[in-house]
């Protein structure tokens, strides 16, 4: 089964852009709470795109895609590891990212925005390695 990782890469590179128009914006100017509300929204899109693009990437390992369908977020990213998909430390590194798309669900302030973007840099290289690792799933 062919996985279209077209969608995640478009949404990275996205981010990418935003992220460096935000690094450029003055902090005091409207740009800047449009460009950090761009980033925020595109890491959440990313976040939940990059699970079900993995989550079928490890189907041909199941008995069953039930089984796969039944896996929640974290479990997926560790099924990975298991199947050398990603490495450790990018798994830490994603459920690190889904603590913090969970914390940004329920709190709209600056502070969780501002912990987002700490991350950003190191998320854009995961998503851009993930959607090469997917993608080599399809190889």
């Amino acid at each position: 089964m062919e996985i279209d990782t077209l969608y995640l890469k478009r949404c990275t590179s996205t981010l990418n852009k935003a992220y460096s128009l935000l690094q450029n914006a003055d902090r005091e100017a409207i740009d800047y709470d449009m460009y950090r509300s761009a980033c925020i929204k595109e890491f959440k899109i990313i976040i939940e795109q990059s699970g079900k693009l993995l989550k079928k990437a490890l189907k041909p390992y199941f008995h069953s895609s039930k089984a796969v369908d039944s896996l929640v977020f974290k479990d997926i990213f560790r099924h990975a590891v298991l199947h050398a998909i990603i490495d450790v430390g990018a798994c830490e590194r994603w459920l690190i990212y889904r603590d913090n798309r969970n914390s940004t669900a329920h709190d709209y302030g600056l502070g969780f925005a501002e912990e987002t973007l700490v991350l950003l840099p190191q998320f854009i290289k995961d998503a851009t390695a993930l959607a090469t690792a997917i993608d080599e799933t399809n190889a």
